[in-house]
């Protein structure tokens, strides 16, 4: 079930109705929530139902099990069990095409003839993050970082929770779990404040992700040839206007639908576009996880506790890894790659190099961050490496005679929204969203509300699904 559907808002308001019933208790409620959590899951495809419920069973008993186990063997087996079955579902299921055809590039190589059968395997909607999430509270456990869920129920919420469940924020343990401890409702201010993120979210998607960026992305990524660098530069940033406001706008449908529930998810997008560097960058995009891998990945593996040669050898890992785990595909691990390349010598400049950031050149690195950041979304968005470096060879100019595929509108439109992307989130850097509408009258705010609403209704929308579904 999509956000961006009618059928959503039917849903939505039918759980709501029944969550603010006084007569029913807070244990019915929270039943009822976990049921609509599998029925909003389970409407994309409800055999996959049995993957989350798996997940869901499995760490529950390894992880009452860690919390009362003293033998350190005992506690290593049941942790690596938890392992076992979450990487493997997501590795079968999400890798299992990649590397079967790997394998068979490695055969041929060696020369051995090798041809299986398509496996056809289907990618259950948001496996990488409801994975991270359980995996999280088992390795929390392990550590003794947590207590474990006082109840079933509590923790098969904690899993499914139909906001986050498909795409994020990937929420810890601690943060959620204790939440559905007592009953939760939403004061006035949280329920309209909750509306307003929603309406905010999906005007993000519908109007300006979908209906504005999408379809010149889609032109240029497409062509398949070079092209003139205005149209190459244009369908760049058009995929990253795209994919920011498809993936934030449903992390703020995320957190508005959560909030007008009583129950507080983090922010997961602190406006990344307008960074000074990648450190920063990733400080502000995708924030659950970039401190999921922080935490569970690149610290492990050493941090910046053994010197500095140790320290870009867990970067560059947790990079890499960081971009498999958006995708099973060698492109990915470029865009990975890169991102690990730029926080390295980020760094190395920042032990040799000391600049006094001030507002101007501070916007003009965030601007050259932001151009660097592009270059990256290449392998992001292209299919394979050779559309990548045809597109990279037409935005460094290297095609002079590139095709014009796109209309003065096209290329207006999007570099216009680009422009004020880039100038709201510098601006945006040191505020919230929520300190501009307190500074803001509340005619205008509502104004601005009911002209979002408006364009969402008239947007030449059919209803896609959020990028980062595949993921």
């Amino acid at each position: 079930m999509l956000f961006n559907s009618l059928g959503f808002l039917v849903f939505f308001a039918l759980v709501l109705a029944y969550y603010y019933t006084p007569v029913f208790s807070w244990i019915s409620k929270k039943r009822m929530l976990l049921l609509t959590s599998y029925l909003f899951y389970g409407l994309w495809n409800p055999p996959l139902i049995l993957l989350l419920w798996i997940s869901t069973m499995v760490d529950w008993i390894t992880g009452n099990k860690l919390a009362v186990e003293q033998n350190q063997r005992r506690r290593n087996l049941w942790l690596a069990l938890s392992m076992v079955v979450n990487l493997g579902f997501l590795a079968f299921f999400k890798y299992g095409n990649f590397l079967l055809e790997n394998f068979v590039w490695l055969a041929g190589l060696a020369g051995w003839e090798y041809q299986p059968r398509p496996m056809d395997i289907i990618l259950p909607m948001g496996i990488s993050f409801y994975t991270f999430q359980t995996m999280s509270y088992t390795i929390d456990l392990y550590r003794r970082k947590i207590e474990p869920a006082r109840t079933f129920l509590d923790f098969a919420l904690y899993v499914t929770f139909f906001p986050q469940l498909v795409a994020g924020p990937i929420v810890r343990a601690h943060d959620l779990i204790s939440q559905f401890y007592e009953q939760k409702k939403a004061t006035v201010n949280q329920f309209i404040w909750g509306a307003f993120l929603l309406t905010l979210g999906l005007f993000e998607k519908v109007v300006l992700a979908d209906t504005l960026l999408s379809g010149t992305s889609d032109d240029v990524f497409s062509a398949g040839k070079p092209l003139h660098i205005l149209d190459a530069w244009t369908g760049t940033l058009a995929f990253a206007g795209q994919i920011f406001f498809d993936f934030a706008g449903y992390s703020s449908c995320a957190i508005g639908i959560a909030m007008m529930l009583g129950i507080t998810l983090g922010d997961n997008f602190l406006y990344p576009y307008g960074s000074i560097g990648f450190s920063e960058f990733w400080r502000r995009w995708h924030i659950s996880l970039s401190s999921w891998l922080k935490d569970y990945l690149y610290i492990p593996l050493g941090g910046n506790r053994f010197g500095p040669s140790r320290m870009y050898i867990a970067l560059m890992l947790t990079m890499l890894l960081g971009g498999l785990w958006h995708g099973a595909a060698w492109t990915f691990v470029a865009w990975g790659f890169l991102h690990g390349i730029y926080l390295v010598i980020e760094r190395l400049l920042k032990r040799y190099v000391k600049v006094d950031i001030n507002w101007w050149n501070g916007a003009l690195l965030a601007l050259f961050t932001f151009f660097l950041v592009n270059l990256t979304w290449v392998f992001f968005r292209a299919e394979d490496f050779a559309s990548a470096g045809i597109m990279l060879q037409s935005m460094l100019y290297w095609h002079p005679e590139g095709a014009k595929i796109l209309g003065h509108f096209d290329i207006i439109k999007v570099l216009t929204i680009s422009a004020l992307l880039f100038a709201s989130h510098y601006y945006m850097r040191h505020h919230t969203l929520m300190m501009l509408a307190k500074n803001i009258h509340p005619w205008i705010l509502g104004v601005v509300w009911a002209s979002m609403l408006f364009l969402m209704a008239i947007a030449q929308s059919a209803g896609e699904q959020f990028i980062y579904f595949q993921f």
